[in-house]
């Protein structure tokens, strides 16, 4: 192998590492315990905290509150105060939390038609 194909070789395993590396850490991301159901609720527009908490049940106060956060800070999900009280706020995702309806959606039709998954 000539040094030119030695170099794009290299440069292909060093993008392709790259692009690993940023894959597994979405899917880490997404998958982690409640992330994606948030994300699925948020999808019908904005909700307050307490609403979040009644339809996903199951999900922890402290966890619900660290998740949003998780979201927040990357991005996916905006915290917006309601004008109506200090005290009242919404969660709405961000257009690059809506960019994940379609994988989401298209997660759950593999889900649906390969029920052999165990819970």
């Amino acid at each position: 192998m000539n040094e030119s194909n030695h170099e794009n070789c290299l440069q292909n395993k060093l993008k392709s590492q790259h692009i690993c590396d940023n894959f597994h850490g979405a899917i880490e991301f997404i998958g982690r315990r409640w992330m994606g159901l948030i994300i699925y609720n948020l999808l019908n527009g904005p909700k307050r905290y307490y609403e979040l908490l009644e339809e996903i049940p199951g999900i922890s106060d402290r966890l619900l509150t660290e998740r949003l956060k998780e979201l927040e800070n990357e991005g996916l999900v905006e915290k917006r105060i309601l004008t109506s009280s200090p005290r009242k706020v919404e969660y709405l995702l961000t257009e690059a939390g809506k960019s994940l309806e379609a994988v989401l959606l298209s997660l759950l039709k593999w889900v649906k038609d390969n029920k052999k998954l165990k819970s």
